[in-house]
């Protein structure tokens, strides 16, 4: 690697005073031994004494050749010590050398000549175990090689953090060359790094000799300055053989291509669980807001940090959307969600409002195309097309609008509408894989809000239908005053087939009806208009009210299978009587003055269009100022609570004070009806009048 030899290597400043030794000598055991211009020993290291076996005492005043050599080389010993005498030319070389112990071992000199200052002549000997030299030599070679040709980036920092060396591949990671590194710190090179994480590692490993390995950074340098890198770097404590603490060694690898395939994977799962969650959230219910409002909460945040779900005001009427080249959108926004975004909601329009849109508008060229619109890189100028007008421009680029997306809700090959998104907070712009993803969204969803706006439409056309059928009553006929309501099922559940009728008799008698078609829809509301124009033939007739449910019986029973629940009624002022019959319908209930309310106890019969089964008919009394309450199972009947329980709540209702029927009626839907209903609810109330 390279480096300033003026740096020392543990980062200290050129030492005024003694410094603690590096050790290596000692791992090497040099010897140092002196000899006299007759060769004969005159000082002696210890190290000498572990080299050769012999001690001071045994080798001082002694002639080394002899002590030493072998017999055979004693000619050549002596000819290369009178060398370096003569000439002052000092001789390196590994030389035999006789132990002690008897054995022969290779060891390495270094042998020069020394003057005192009366210009006496002595030979200085440096010796070492050649095997112990040749391990180093290798094991420096074999470090220089792998430092200097490794892909790894390494590099040493001294104890202030700061670069003493760096190889080649470090060189090329960071584009700086190895000379403008020493002396200076990570973050004064690399300021765009996590500088903080790897000089906090770096200190506690000086601190602790613990190492650090494997940890991750993400950052720019010199070498590629557009592009993030990320990097696996490892810190590990230089020590000498002393335990001197020389700085920390660090190697950095560059996992970018890794980092990327992590990231690419991570972003498939999260777009493979988006669409997932999408599946199990977009269509919960055949409400069409709702569905469009789960749309939206699927986007944000994931997708964008604001989402609009918008359809064009022909779809929602039920009627083909078709747009020229030069005819605006009409669009109704069903749903908007954002998250962090302060302005932009605002400058979307509200769910429920109608806006139009020109030709020019992006959304308006998504819906007119079918085809996703996407504006990466959000300009100034681009605002205006973006925004449904100026002021929402305005509000979009204060907001800091980045990158917009807008994709077509198509299902069965036709465009209702298009889901509109911005990125704000999320500082990606929108990609091709975006596209895909909201493509994806909006295809799943369309489907679901198709069927929701179908349902809706065939919805509304039964409940106009339902009502169309339903009576318009005077409040007071014959002996009774009466009030009515009818409730329709929640908004995702179809219309059912309740009614009630009040058919004016003769006699100032008066027939109440109340009955309940099973199933749904419009298949439900026409069963019911059918059965009560025969109700309103036949009630003129003066049948006993059992006569008349077997006539309805049998007329119900060629009705496609259809069945229903039906009381029926006929009240008389003069008898202050009311002669009712049951086909399978709840009880009504009876207030009388003075007295708890209560349940009249009739025959329930079976439901009409079963068939077989004879009706009867139950006089009870029915005294001015009594009141009858008549009413589907809508109105008691839950999938949570027992009946006999919400028959009980029913009478408690009726034992408070006397009140208008009318307000009678409200509260008792506001009481007894739940908005999570799934069944409608068709209610009559009768007060008995002083006979005409």
């Amino acid at each position: 690697m390279t480096a300033a030899g003026a740096l020392p290597v543990g980062g200290d400043e050129p030492a005024s005073g003694p410094v603690r030794p590096s050790g290596l000598l000692d791992v090497l055991g040099v010897a140092s031994v002196v000899l006299d211009a007759q060769g004969r020993i005159v000082l002696w290291s210890p190290q000498a004494a572990d080299l050769f076996g012999y001690s001071a005492q045994e080798a001082l005043g002694r002639h080394a050749a002899r002590l030493m050599v072998h017999e055979q080389h004693l000619d050549l010993v002596v000819k290369l010590f009178s060398d370096v005498l003569r000439t002052g030319r000092g001789w390196a070389g590994a030389f035999p050398v006789r132990h002690k112990d008897g054995s022969t071992r290779l060891v390495e000199f270094r042998n020069m000549r020394l003057l005192d200052g009366r210009g006496n002549v002595y030979a200085l000997g440096l010796a070492a175990d050649q095997s112990t030299v040749r391990r180093l030599e290798r094991d420096v070679a074999l470090s220089e090689r792998i430092v200097s040709q490794s892909p790894i980036g390494l590099a040493v920092l001294d104890n202030r953090l700061r670069y003493v060396s760096v190889n080649p591949a470090l060189e090329r990671i960071n584009g700086i060359p190895a000379e403008q590194h020493v002396g200076r710190t990570v973050r004064e090179l690399l300021p765009e790094w996590d500088c903080d994480a790897l000089e906090a590692g770096a200190r506690r490993v000086l601190e602790t000799g613990q190492p650090l390995v494997d940890r991750s950074t993400v950052g720019r340098t010199p070498a590629d300055p557009d592009e993030d890198h990320a990097w696996s770097f490892s810190l590990y404590r230089l020590e000498d053989a002393a335990g001197t603490v020389l700085g920390v060694a660090v190697s950095i690898v560059d996992i970018t291509e890794q980092h990327r395939a992590g990231i690419a994977a991570e972003t498939a799962r999260r777009r493979l669980a988006l669409i997932a969650d999408a599946s199990a959230r977009i269509g919960t219910t055949l409400d069409l807001e709702r569905t469009a409002g789960e749309l939206a909460d699927v986007a944000v945040p994931e997708l964008a940090d604001v989402a609009a779900v918008d359809l064009l005001e022909s779809v929602v009427a039920g009627r083909h959307s078709s747009l020229g080249p030069a005819e605006p959108a009409v669009i109704r926004a069903l749903a908007v969600r954002a998250e962090h975004a302060a302005d932009a909601p605002e400058a979307a329009d509200p769910p429920g409002g109608i806006a139009r849109y020109g030709p020019d508008r992006l959304v308006t060229r998504c819906v007119r195309t079918g085809r996703p619109v996407l504006v990466a890189q959000v300009k100034d100028e681009d605002l205006p097309v973006i925004a449904r007008s100026p002021e929402a421009a305005v509000l979009l680029g204060r907001a800091g609008v980045h990158s917009y997306l807008a994709v077509p809700l198509i299902a069965r090959g036709e465009v209702l509408g298009a889901l509109d998104l911005k990125r704000i907070r999320n500082p990606r712009p929108f990609s091709a894989d975006d596209v895909l993803l909201a493509r994806e969204l909006a295809a799943r969803a369309a489907v679901q809000i198709d069927n929701a706006r179908w349902y809706q439409n065939a919805r509304d056309t039964a409940l106009t239908l339902q009502r169309s059928l339903l009576p318009s009553h005077p409040s007071v006929t014959g002996g009774l005053e009466v009030a009515s309501r009818y409730q329709p099922a929640g908004a995702a559940v179809e219309v059912g087939g309740d009614w009630f009728d009040v058919i004016p008799l003769e006699g100032d008698r008066t027939a109440l009806v109340v009955g309940d078609v099973m199933g749904s829809g419009i298949g439900a509301a026409a069963t019911m208009g059918r059965l009560r124009t025969a109700t309103k033939a036949l009630a003129p007739l003066g049948l006993d009210p059992a006569r008349l449910l077997e006539h309805l019986d049998r007329i119900t029973d060629g009705l496609d299978q259809a069945i229903a629940t039906c009381l029926y009624a006929v009240h008389d002022p003069h008898r202050r009587q009311c002669r009712i019959a049951n086909a399978g319908h709840l009880p009504p209930a009876r207030i009388r003055a003075a007295r708890a309310p209560e349940l009249l106890d009739l025959p329930t019969g079976v439901p009409l269009g079963v068939g077989g089964v004879a009706f009867s008919t139950t006089t009870v009394d029915l005294e001015p100022g009594d009141r009858l309450v008549l009413y589907t199972d809508g109105l008691v009947e839950t999938r949570r609570d027992p009946l006999d329980e919400r028959l009980a709540m029913l009478l408690t209702l009726l034992d408070g004070p006397p009140r208008p029927l009318e307000e009678l009626c409200d509260l008792l839907l506001r009481t007894l009806h739940r908005p999570d209903n799934h069944d409608d609810v068709a209610l009559l109330v009768a007060r008995a009048q002083e006979s005409p």
